[in-house]
């Protein structure tokens, strides 16, 4: 479940940005989450965040994205909250294109492709994971 909503995590911010530079407005609770997210996780993962706010002008390892974002949720309950928060906020939001982006059946298969990686046994490749 974690692993999932890190996804969605990951992926709302990089969908809010792609959306912010063609015009699109998202609602005022989709943008305090997604702040309150990167301050949060800023605090226990500071390169993470750097990596996801340089993107899409940087490539973002975004299956590596997500596993951090996982990794700093499980060590920290402050970020698993507001992971969560910032989750429901984009399920909530009525922007269409988020939506979207935010396909669900894409992030799923993402979070269960990474699960599959890192899990033992796994190729441990998580690099130009397709989905």
């Amino acid at each position: 479940m974690i692993l999932e909503t890190a996804a969605i995590a990951v992926g709302t911010i990089i969908a809010t940005k792609a959306l912010e530079k063609t015009g699109e407005k998202v609602g005022e609770a989709l943008w305090d989450k997604t702040g309150k997210f990167l301050v949060t996780l800023r605090k226990q993962s500071p390169q993470t965040v750097i990596a996801i706010e340089k993107a899409p002008e940087q490539p973002l390892d975004y299956g590596k994205a997500v596993l951090e974002v996982e990794s700093a949720a499980k060590a920290n309950p402050e970020v698993a909250e507001a992971a969560k928060e910032l989750a429901e906020a984009a399920k909530a939001e009525p922007n269409p294109k988020l939506a979207e982006i935010l396909a669900m059946p894409n992030l799923e298969k993402l979070a269960d492709k990474i699960g599959q990686v890192v899990m033992p046994g796994g190729t441990g490749n998580i690099e130009n994971m397709s989905f």
